[in-house]
């Protein structure tokens, strides 16, 4: 099927040329490289800077402007001291199915490595979220997220001590938390209310998921009710933005 402009239908319009029609030196270098990424494949190196730069008859600046749009939209990656082609975005689905679901069902690998499982009396903002006082305990679980031992994520997880007194004891903290929930103590999840945004990570956040702190990062906060509509975790899921994208299905309202 053809498109207009020639244009896969996930593409920018007219490849971003403007309506006048003058195409920035760097982008013209981009849309080339682009092509040049289709031809290689994933995990092939590509050629070097100043191969490249007289390829396309551009200074070596302008070559890696286009190189630097094109990693932060996790098309490159950096690989040592060279620059090879990424795979595709992990597509994550805006669901009530877990992490470990949503990543195992594209054919990866899902981990998770934590960081700190902490117990303190909860704040009053927090303890409104959680369904609880304001002084009772509550968990903070942290956890790198992996897709085939690729850091790609940072979660943090607030958790009413009450629900899940051996939290400390009882689960794997490289395992669905999800599954535990489910399978050991018999809580199943009912609905949840999500919002997303984009930021970009604190210095901290970003040395613990391994990027340049001036990645965009794909931010869901979540807060999740069992099935008697019980309030039961608040969620902050923070996500590589140029290695996720989230999907969902719409339908029509009733009524």
């Amino acid at each position: 099927m053809e498109y207009p402009y020639g244009q896969d239908p996930g593409a920018p319009i007219r490849s971003g040329v403007p309506e006048h029609g003058r195409i920035p030196k760097y982008y013209a270098a981009k849309v080339e490289i682009a092509a040049l990424i289709q031809e290689l494949g994933e995990g092939e190196l590509l050629p070097a800077e100043r191969d490249l730069a007289s390829r396309f008859e551009v200074s070596r600046e302008t070559l890696r402007q286009a190189l630097r749009e094109l990693i932060l939209e996790g098309r490159l990656r950096r690989l040592g001291r060279g620059t090879v082609v990424a795979g595709p975005k992990l597509a994550q689905p805006l669901s009530l199915a877990s992490y470990t679901e949503g990543v195992r069902d594209q054919g990866r690998t899902p981990g998770r490595h934590l960081v700190g499982l902490d117990r303190f009396p909860c704040p009053a903002a927090l303890a409104g979220d959680l369904g609880i006082e304001a002084g009772d305990p509550v968990w903070h679980m942290e956890r790198v997220l992996l897709a085939d031992d690729e850091r790609v994520g940072l979660e943090s997880t607030y958790v009413a001590v009450e629900r899940v007194p051996r939290l400390d004891t009882d689960f794997e903290p490289d395992s669905s938390f999800y599954a535990y929930l489910r399978r050991r103590l018999g809580i199943g999840f009912g609905d949840a209310d999500e919002r997303l945004e984009t930021v970009l990570a604190t210095p901290r956040e970003a040395l613990l998921i391994g990027t340049p702190g001036a990645l965009p990062m794909l931010l869901i906060h979540r807060l999740s009710r069992d099935t008697e509509g019980r309030p039961l975790e608040r969620v902050r899921s923070l996500y590589r933005g140029d290695r996720f994208s989230f999907t969902t299905h719409l339908g029509t309202p009733a009524g």
